[in-house]
């Protein structure tokens, strides 16, 4: 039987849900140790926040059930609930502290993507669990915690300045790609135009030809004509040239008769 059980239930209670965080941090942590992507360790690192900030919540519910019983209870048992309490404050500062530099690291992953790689620093871990009081490993879990949100929320905005980043230069691209799609219809249209219009200067390049050839061939025609008319004119008796169809022979030299 849980020794807790016996003291109270609710103790017992508390014991348990903290366990089960702490079996969950542990998981956790191993599953992030495994994760690359510096985009998915700070959404599992943000679940491990809030296990941890339901686990500081139960540890003061412990505390002041323990109080509460304080006066209930002989010294030794007093005794073995706050080594109990100060076990689980010393437990969740080592995964706050865990947090704390996976929350560095992965900042420091995203400023060495846009600047560079800086200088690191060194930090002060502070006084040792076992050498502090119960409020002051509780001070210094708080300000371990608050400080990794800031480092947290730092890299939520490096990651949302990375996704605008990546968001404007898809819409340049695309942009570009339309303008290039627009310039490539344009000129097939010049293209089309142009052939069309070297079809057309084709054709009239041959109707004109034609008709050079048909005026060539009247004109040779009309002075055909013409010449012969002339040389029956000129030689009227000529048989040898033959009439022209249409036109009339000329007319001979007549005699008048005359009667004596």
């Amino acid at each position: 039987m849980d020794p807790l059980s016996a003291i109270s239930e609710e103790l017992a209670e508390i014991d348990g849900q903290i366990t089960d965080i702490f079996r969950n941090l542990s998981n956790g942590f191993q599953k992030l140790e495994k994760i690359k992507d510096s985009h998915r360790q700070s959404r599992q690192l943000e679940e491990l926040t809030e296990k941890m900030r339901e686990c500081k919540r139960l540890i003061k519910d412990f505390d002041k059930e323990v109080k509460a019983l304080e006066g209930r209870n002989d010294r030794e048992t007093n005794r073995m609930l706050n080594e109990k309490k100060q076990s689980m404050i010393k437990e969740l500062n080592s995964y706050v502290a865990l947090k704390k530099q996976y929350a560095t690291n992965i900042e420091n992953k995203r400023i060495q993507l846009f600047e560079g790689p800086n200088e690191g620093y060194v930090e002060d871990n502070g006084l040792l669990a076992s050498s502090m009081t119960n409020q002051q490993l509780v001070d210094h879990g708080n300000q371990m915690m608050d400080e990794t949100d800031q480092a947290i929320e730092r890299g939520k905005k490096v990651v949302q300045e990375t996704i605008n980043v990546g968001t404007e230069t898809a819409a340049a691209l695309k942009a570009q790609t339309d303008q290039m799609s627009r310039i490539v219809n344009e000129l097939d249209s010049i293209h089309f135009s142009l052939k069309k219009a070297s079809q057309l200067v084709k054709e009239l390049g041959r109707q004109v030809a034609t008709d050079k050839c048909i005026m060539a061939l009247l004109v040779l025609i009309v002075i055909g004509v013409i010449a012969i008319i002339i040389v029956k004119l000129v030689h009227p008796n000529n048989k040898d040239i033959r009439d022209i169809p249409g036109l009339a022979p000329p007319v001979m030299n007549r005699r008048l008769l005359s009667f004596s």
